[in-house]
């Protein structure tokens, strides 16, 4: 297998490229940290695998096309494109600035979007060919203090089920896993948010299960696999119980 990996620098991006190049594929993966690449080559040596790293901001159309690029020589086509690179916010929507909301979703949608559009020819050519976009619980059912990547969520989300339809005929399958808080250095980086600001989550998952998980759904194209009790709890609670869920939360994951 041949796979596109976004976000290798940490959490499940990590995780994944151990796990993929543990099964054997053949994985490009991409960060802006090359140290954190370096690491992995490291640490996936002696897998049946092979990793491959090319460093760089996925927000750049010139990196993107060089992702594109590198895949199209070496190997002439792809098997599965791993959207997983995003970033993080929280706080007010209030006490925000408009930059905040636009570098969450040029990170979180509009950097997979169209790194997807580039890719869909490789993956035409590709066996068994699919998009597995890492999404999360948050994609399903908002919560407060973190309306931007909700909102670049529940868009990447939308457009999923858009390109699902549209990308049928061509063999293309279009994945959505949707992993609840992961415990990683996500959080560490959140961009335009306080260092004091502290987030309320409804259980918590490590890194490497997601990264199995993640596989799982590829193997078996498991069309949208939502992470943890929790996370399927708070999803059904907000379809059927839509009133009292914002109570719940405006109790348990606000400050007062």
């Amino acid at each position: 297998m041949r796979v596109l990996l976004t976000g290798a620098s940490s959490g499940i991006g990590f995780s994944l490229a151990k796990e993929l190049t543990l099964g054997g594929a053949c994985v490009l993966a991409t960060a802006r940290r090359l140290d954190r690449l370096e690491q992995l080559i490291e640490q996936t040596r002696h897998h049946p695998g092979k990793l491959h790293v090319l460093d760089g901001d996925l927000t750049s159309s010139t990196h993107r096309q060089q992702l594109a690029n590198w895949c199209l020589d070496h190997w002439g086509a792809l098997d599965a494109l791993i959207n997983n690179a995003g970033a993080g916010a929280i706080g007010p929507f209030e006490q925000a600035g408009e930059d905040r909301l636009r570098r969450v979703m040029e990170i979180d949608f509009f950097a997979p979007v169209e790194l997807t559009r580039i890719s869909i020819g490789l993956l035409k050519a590709g066996n068994r060919p699919a998009i597995l976009n890492i999404g999360s619980v948050l994609a399903h059912r908002a919560v407060p203090n973190k309306s931007e990547y909700c909102a670049a969520k529940f868009a990447l989300r939308g457009w999923a089920e858009s390109i699902r339809v549209e990308l049928a005929s061509l063999g293309i399958e279009v994945l959505m896993l949707s992993p609840s808080t992961t415990r990683s250095e996500f959080f560490d980086s959140l961009l335009d948010t306080h260092p004091d600001s502290k987030t309320r989550s409804l259980g918590s998952m490590s890194p490497q299960r997601v990264a199995q998980l993640a596989c799982k759904a590829l193997i078996r194209s498991k069309r949208d696999m939502i992470l943890s009790v929790g996370g399927k709890a708070l999803v059904t609670m907000g379809r059927f119980f839509p009133n009292l869920t914002d109570r719940f939360l405006r109790k348990t994951m606000m400050d007062h």
